[in-house]
């Protein structure tokens, strides 16, 4: 540990003054030396706890869940020193309290650093000078590197003046939000505002809608949210279906990757709505957009049932089975009651074992007891190729892959299934067998899956069954060797001990799709992009219909000309609740002056937010073979941060600068944007929102670079 917790640089030597930071000096002593001890302790449990014979069945999946438990705590207290520590706050009454990533305490009990999503911790969030909450001052500070570089403070009656306060709140948070990006987006816990806050500690129960501006923190509230439900909701649990974190790309994954394990939560699974269907990884941009707006209609994803239906049509002609015992007859009435005995909401592989069952149960039905052991009969029948083929036809083992791809190649089908769609519609939709899957085939495709469940899961639970069987008739041998050498097994029930000998571990089930769900919260980042039947996808995997859904509706490259309430009532969520985020502290006035205009000519509602910074750098303007001196001199000026050409895919991106497209762009910042032809995105509501976009990603400095200037 350093001797000091601060490193204030001289031109704030007056804020490193002892009377300013000695408090602040003995608690962090306090905190490095809980932190030493806690660590120690974790890392001894963690190796007994290894070494521990691992057990089978339950106790080896405790041992397990004991081993993720303690390897979690040690990561999170591994990747932070004092920096735990977020800032402090003096209430009226009491002592000061100092709020952290997560609650610490010494080995006495004493608590040394609340968790930041506490009913404790919220006023250092939401107190404002009008609603201070019971707190006379705050300070926050700003670390690097382990060590603070800066703090400030704020008070909010008279006697918080009365002790040593840095009365630097205002310049000092505006110099945070300017400070240079990195490919990572960084720790921005500390500087959460009142506005952000209280959409983070909103309840889970039902939709709520976050509708905000580039650099209103819609990102920031969206991953905090989703540490603070998970730490304060009991019903999110992971053991309850935990939470999902629905990305726009993958590149913003990346970006945003290391804010949840920074919050202490590992359990939030994140993906983009490409990751939730396996067809998703190799799925490219559908060419014609009318098809795209035919499969973007949730009407296609319920076509999935009447097209799976046809694969459940009972036979209408009587089938006599020729057996050893006599002939056995099924009956158009005996298929009708066969092919509804499954198990409502049963998907159809799944269903298919129960209805071949009752089939079977049927013909046996017909046979004496007397004539012949019905289990041999059973047998026969399952082995009878006439009645297989007749079953197979029937109710066959389908794969949506398959579903899907005779939707878009036989037009019979496609009008039978989807009525609605017009001779032009149907045409249109139609492409070769073995066509390359697109993004807009994958909710259909989630839809075909889920309803068709996997067609393998019959095949394997034969084969559990199979193993199970021969590792009970092995303990059966076993208890008989067994009773026969100790008289006391002769009182037991052979069977009860028999079963209880049996290991179900070795013929384990298939590996889940951790993606498949039911999940008890999802997350959607850029919401405004979903269509309809994309929406499908996701509340699908949320029975609850507790989703935070972050978008801003002048970002939506197809438009986004109703209510977000009358959107996400269209797809299935009739319950909504709305907050607005209307102040920007990404972007610079001078980038939003620029920008607002744009998308207003297009979208004249749009909800521009109010930056409260500038950046003292205008937006510049040249033409396009300036791209390169541009940057040569941002990258001699700047020895840190990061810069972006959007628009421009000749240039292949270097160390600190990438080359995006304004799709690929969203969600993500740089201090410097190269904006390259933007009169090239085209006309309409697409063009301008891809300018908008782009534009509003710079922090710092804008260049507006086109090939039509001399």
């Amino acid at each position: 540990m350093t001797p000091t917790a601060f490193d204030l640089p001289p031109d704030l030597a007056a804020k490193a003054a002892p009377a300013m930071i000695d408090a602040d000096e003995r608690q962090f002593a306090r905190v490095a030396d809980a932190l030493t001890r806690q660590t120690a302790r974790l890392s001894d449990r963690l190796d007994a706890v290894r070494r521990a014979p691992g057990g089978s069945g339950q106790q080896a999946l405790e041992r397990d869940l004991e081993i993720h438990r303690l390897s979690a705590r040690l990561r999170a207290l591994g990747r932070f020193g004092l920096d735990l520590c977020l800032g402090r706050i003096a209430p009226e009454d009491g002592e000061p309290l100092y709020i952290g990533r997560f609650g610490l305490t010494d080995d006495d009990g004493g608590r040394l650093l609340v968790d930041w999503r506490t009913p404790a911790a919220e006023p250092y969030f939401a107190a404002t000078y009008s609603n201070p909450m019971g707190l006379t001052s705050r300070r926050r500070y700003r670390w690097a590197g382990g060590r603070i570089r800066d703090y400030w403070d704020e008070v909010f009656t008279a006697e918080g003046l009365e002790t040593d306060v840095a009365l630097d709140a205002e310049s000092a948070f505006i110099a945070s939000l300017g400070a240079s990006r990195s490919p990572r987006m960084r720790d921005v816990l500390s500087t959460i505002q009142a506005d952000q806050d209280a959409i983070v500690r909103a309840g889970s129960a039902g939709a709520l809608v976050v509708d905000g501006g580039p650099g209103t923190g819609k990102t920031v509230v969206a991953l905090h949210r989703a540490a603070y439900l998970l730490y304060a909701d009991p019903h999110l649990g992971e053991g309850r279906g935990g939470v999902l974190f629905v990305g726009p790309h993958e590149g913003y994954l990346a970006y945003v990757a290391d804010v949840l394990p920074s919050l202490g939560e590992e359990s939030v699974r994140t993906c983009t709505v490409r990751d939730l269907v396996p067809e998703g990884r190799d799925a490219g941009l559908e060419a014609d957009p009318g098809a795209a707006r035919l499969k973007a209609d949730v009407r296609m994803v319920e076509a999935i049932e009447p097209a799976v239906a046809l694969f459940e049509e009972p036979p209408t002609r009587m089938l006599v089975v020729e057996t050893a015992w006599g002939d056995l007859v099924l009956t158009p009435d005996d298929w009708d009651e066969a092919f509804t005995s499954a198990e409502p909401g049963l998907a159809h592989n799944e269903a298919r074992d129960q209805v071949w069952d009752r089939v079977l149960e049927i013909l046996l039905d017909q046979v004496d007891d007397d004539d012949a052991p019905l289990h041999q009969v059973r047998r026969s029948l399952a082995r009878d190729e006439g009645l297989r083929h007749v079953f197979a036809r029937a109710w066959p083992l389908v794969e949506a892959s398959d579903l899907v791809a005779d939707l878009w190649s036989v037009p019979a089908y496609l009008r039978r299934c989807a009525p609605w769609l017009g001779a032009d519609d149907v045409r249109r939709l139609q492409r070769p067998l073995g066509s390359t899957w697109t993004q807009s085939d994958l909710p259909l495709l989630d839809a075909a899956r889920r309803r068709l469940g996997d067609p393998e899961a019959s095949a394997r639970r034969r084969r559990r069954e199979a193993r199970l069987a021969t590792e009970r008739e092995y303990m059966g041998e076993v208890v008989e060797q067994l009773s026969r050498s100790v008289a006391l097994l002769r009182w037991m029930d052979g069977d009860d001990l028999r079963n209880s000998l049996v290991d179900e571990a070795v013929a384990p089930d298939a590996d889940p799709d951790v993606l498949e769900g039911p999940f008890a919260h999802v997350i959607v980042d850029e919401a405004q992009e979903l269509t309809d039947a994309q929406w499908r996808m996701l509340i699908a995997r949320c029975p609850s219909h507790s989703f935070t859904i972050v978008g801003d509706r002048a970002q939506a490259r197809r438009g986004f000309t109703e209510s977000w309430p009358e959107r996400l009532a269209r797809v299935g969520l009739p319950h909504v609740r709305e907050a607005t985020l209307r102040v920007n502290y990404r972007t610079p006035a001078e980038v939003m002056d620029a920008a607002a205009p744009v998308i207003r000519a297009a979208i004249a509602d749009a909800n521009v937010p109010r930056s409260i910074r500038e950046s003292g750098v205008a937006v510049r303007h040249g033409a396009r073979a300036e791209r390169d001196a541009v940057l040569r001199e941002w990258l001699d000026a700047h020895p840190d941060g990061v810069a972006c050409v959007i628009g421009d895919e000749s240039f292949p991106g270097r160390p600190r600068v990438r080359s995006l497209t304004p799709v690929t762009a969203k969600g993500l910042e740089f201090d410097l944007v190269v904006l390259v032809d933007p009169e090239a995105f085209g006309p309409g509501i697409a063009g301008a929102v891809d300018e908008y976009v782009s534009m509003t990603r710079a922090t710092q400095q804008l260049v507006i670079l086109s090939s039509r200037t001399a």
